[in-house]
């Protein structure tokens, strides 16, 4: 196999942030065997005066009005949209599935973060109203380890399964709901913030498509979507989207179902419909984004299959409306790749209304690669 380089982009915490977290090692999220992710801040602090005085959603919202006040001569004219960051990696998600220290591989169900005081407090509160006190005081603890599978488990297996019972029905709930109130609460500051800027708000949402083919979806359960066989855990994301008219970025959307590992039931395909589907329902606009790096026409296919959201039981005429291409490097570049990427791009602009063959696209696309020849040559010279 040849090597493949990723070019990632590292963000950590304010250092006055992480100096609180180290007085207060509640501030981050926590799994059941007491590790903590200092990655993002827990939601279950959110609204708490825990950062000298002021709440996390308070400085959150400080440093969007810093952000908007600074570039508010670039606002919806250059800056045009703005992703805001909802958890790790941006997304709207608890660190169920961190790959630092080798703690998560691909494809475990990952592990429930909610073990630290703050969360646990709010478990207990919502245990209590619901006349079970018992439940309470700790999340799953027969959900697994962050490398199992889910039939290795009593909580995820098919048959008998803990998430299928009254108790897994109360805790995905609470746990799914933390983090939809999470997002509630940063999108209305960001609503009120760039308000009248001309800016569109965007929130990612991760693509989570291993075990997708189980009954219990237990890596999306852990990462907070409370999506299983017979329930729908992104129409309530949409939904809320909705409300403050944000934009839903999901990824993984050059990936194929057969292209995937078969035994671990990843199924990316149909989880992209699920939530195209999600997002015409809650009339919310869809955007998406390359998983890994793909240079190659089947994925640039399916990139144009999935953004024309051609959706099985729908007859919405709606497209995707934006695109983000991930990973760019010197691989890019390589003239046969380039020369397919401008007749993806070039097909990507016409939309679904264009019926013109992917070799008239090609030899409509040589004059940009001849004229665009030396950029190329100087991104390739910048990346060295």
């Amino acid at each position: 196999m040849e090597k493949i380089e990723f070019y990632e982009l590292n963000i950590p915490l304010p250092k006055w942030a992480v100096e609180e977290m180290e007085k207060d090692p509640d501030l981050a999220y926590t799994d059941q065997w007491g590790r903590r992710n200092f990655e993002y801040l827990s939601l279950g602090c959110d609204t708490l005066p825990v950062l000298k005085g002021r709440s996390p959603v308070q400085c959150y919202a400080d440093f969007m009005r810093a952000f908007r006040d600074n570039f508010k001569h670039l606002l919806g004219d250059t800056i045009v949209e703005i992703q805001v960051g909802m958890g790790p990696a941006g997304e709207l998600r608890y660190p169920s599935y961190p790959e630092q220290n080798g703690t998560w591989k691909f494809p475990g169900i990952g592990a429930f973060q909610c073990y630290d005081k703050y969360m646990l407090s709010s478990l207990q509160a919502a245990a209590d109203a619901a006349n079970k006190s018992e439940w309470g005081s700790t999340g799953p603890t027969d959900a697994g380890e962050y490398n199992n599978w889910p039939e290795d488990t009593n909580f995820f297996r098919k048959e008998g399964g803990g998430w299928d019972s009254e108790y897994g029905e109360f805790f995905l709930t609470w746990y799914s709901q933390m983090l939809l109130n999470h997002g509630e609460r940063i999108l209305t500051s960001a609503k009120s913030i760039f308000d009248n800027t001309g800016v569109k708000i965007s929130v990612k949402v991760a693509g989570i498509h291993w075990h997708y083919g189980t009954r219990s979806h237990a890596p999306e359960l852990t990462a907070g979507y409370y999506n299983t066989r017979n329930r729908d855990g992104y129409l309530p994301i949409a939904q809320m989207f909705a409300r403050h008219d944000a934009i839903f970025n999901f990824t993984c959307i050059e990936m194929r179902d057969h292209e995937q590992p078969q035994d671990a039931q990843c199924l990316p395909e149909k989880l992209v419909n699920q939530v195209a589907l999600a997002t015409q329902k809650a009339q919310v606009h869809l955007a998406g984004e390359n998983a890994l790096p793909r240079y190659d026409e089947h994925a640039h296919e399916q990139i144009l299959k999935a953004s024309a959201l051609n959706i099985e039981g729908s007859s919405d005429e709606t497209e995707m409306c934006a695109f983000t291409y991930l990973r760019m490097n010197q691989d890019l570049f390589q003239p046969d790749n380039w020369r397919k990427f401008v007749a993806f791009v070039k097909k990507m602009k016409e939309g679904k209304s264009a019926n013109k063959c992917w070799e008239q696209v090609e030899r409509e696309a040589e004059h940009f690669v001849h004229v665009t020849q030396p950029l190329v040559q100087e991104a390739v010279a910048m990346m060295h």
